[in-house]
């Protein structure tokens, strides 16, 4: 291969136009994935002490954080709730009368061109803050979970989820979702899996705003271990067996190299979800002055759509989706 002083790579970036022309992938407002916790009242919009920048949402409240999103270009959301109740098997999941579906309903009407996601799991539920049903020895029964998720994803279809998106990783999920979805008509509801949901300490933030560590015990026995990447591929592999439509790897990018090595097994979709702990690195460094806010969150989102993902989940969504707008609609790679 011929080298220097014939091949000279810095002839494709010195200009700044022909640098945009061959940009490989880009990050854009479309890519995004705005999380969203919704809580019982109304007028709530209460800040998160551990979580800052982000807060607590009640329906009627809604427009002030989806309206913005919107009108930057960032038109899907993942909702979570905070219910009135909770009880040992989690019922108020499936409760039409609790803050995620009445958000359901009034996004949809209120924004029919929005997509709607559904986190469809049993901890922020449960008085024990378990993802399911407990056994009598104190562990998770896999199968009779399965049960209580089917009642969770068909309770948010009927609400007007778009997408249901289990992230309880229980073993047989997606096909038991997938199977109670169709069998009531809901085949046009799509299954959104966090395929790769790792048994992480990146959770705290987001465990404060849902409420939602186990008053005992981890999560270790149903969550996957960071330290094996086999079992990872081959546990994200199951759910693509068992139909579902996209994969996410949680978190994104402590777990880049799962999310590279899934691109490279299915030609499924991928989100990477940039998680409570990833914001608070960035919004900590930000704070200190010790990263440059713009280039650095641009930066960071666009290790997640390099690695192969296609969507990304995160909260800085709608400042992203902004600053996006400023540098002309996309960032380089």
């Amino acid at each position: 291969m011929t080298g220097f002083p014939v091949v000279r790579m810095r002839r494709l970036r010195q200009n700044p136009t022909i640098r945009g022309m061959l940009t490989e992938v880009t990050l854009e407002s479309r890519h995004l994935i705005l999380p969203i916790f919704v809580c019982p009242g109304e007028g709530e919009c209460r800040p998160i002490p551990s979580f800052p920048g982000v807060s607590h949402w009640s329906v009627d409240m809604l427009p002030k954080i989806a309206g913005p999103a919107i009108r930057n270009g960032v038109k899907a959301f993942l909702l979570f709730g905070l219910p009135t109740y909770k009880d040992e098997d989690g019922t108020s999941a499936f409760d039409k009368g609790q803050p995620v579906q009445r958000a359901l309903e009034f996004l949809r009407k209120n924004y029919p061109d929005a997509v709607l996601i559904a986190d469809t799991c049993m901890c922020e539920y449960t008085s024990h803050g378990h993802c399911g049903h407990l056994s009598s020895d104190g562990s998770v029964d896999n199968d009779a979970t399965l049960e209580l998720l089917s009642k969770v994803a068909l309770s948010q279809a009927a609400a007007g989820a778009h997408v249901i998106a289990p992230s309880d990783m229980m073993d047989g999920r997606v096909a038991a979702i997938r199977s109670a979805l169709d069998g009531e008509g809901f085949s046009g509801v799509g299954v959104m899996s966090y395929a790769a949901k790792h048994a992480s300490a990146f959770y705290g933030p987001f465990r404060d705003a849902a409420g939602s560590a186990p008053s005992f015990g981890d999560r270790r026995g149903y969550q996957l271990p960071s330290a094996n990447p086999r079992e990872i591929l081959r546990d994200a592999l199951m759910d693509v067996d068992e139909g579902a439509d996209i994969l996410i790897v949680k978190p994104a990018v402590p777990y880049l190299d799962i999310a590279a090595k899934l691109r490279a097994r299915t030609d499924l979709p991928m989100a990477g979800y940039v998680v409570s702990g990833e914001y608070m690195l960035l919004h900590s460094a930000i704070s200190a002055g010790a990263l440059e806010r713009a280039r650095g969150l641009i930066e960071y989102h666009t290790a997640v759509r390099r690695a192969g993902c296609d969507l990304v989940i995160t909260y800085f969504a709608t400042e992203l989706a902004e600053l996006l707008g400023r540098a002309g609609g996309a960032a380089e790679k």
